[in-house]
């Protein structure tokens, strides 16, 4: 039987900082990266309302709850560093320091008026 605990929204975004902070440190790149994230769920929420309000068809019509079990935090804990580490190499490691700024200035223009997340 598993055993589950009831955690707040900002203890598990507290977990997941300090897994960021020892995964990537001094956070090289990850400014970019998350401008990067935003930006494609910016302009993916933008042409779904458009296909929505133009042809009807909702090609997100469906909602998720999560309950994160004690298993599902340890596993979380394992797999966070894992897949920073592969941004990193994939992404960040390609970039210098001037070009992920110009990305990430970049990039906030597209989410500039983002109303959520």
């Amino acid at each position: 039987m598993q055993r589950t605990t009831t955690r707040s929204a900002q203890d598990v975004a507290a977990d997941l900082d300090r897994l960021i902070g020892e995964a990537v440190p001094g956070g090289r790149g990850l400014g970019a990266w998350r401008a990067f994230l935003e930006a494609h769920a910016t302009l993916m929420r933008r042409l779904q309302t458009d296909l929505v309000s133009k042809t009807g068809l909702d090609l997100n019509d469906r909602s998720v709850v999560v309950t994160l079990t004690d298993a599902g935090a340890a596993r979380l804990a394992e797999t966070v560093p894992v897949h920073l580490r592969t941004v990193a190499e994939l992404f960040v490691a390609k970039l210098d320091n001037q070009e992920l700024t110009v990305l990430e200035g970049a990039l906030k223009k597209v989410i500039l008026d983002c109303t959520f997340g």
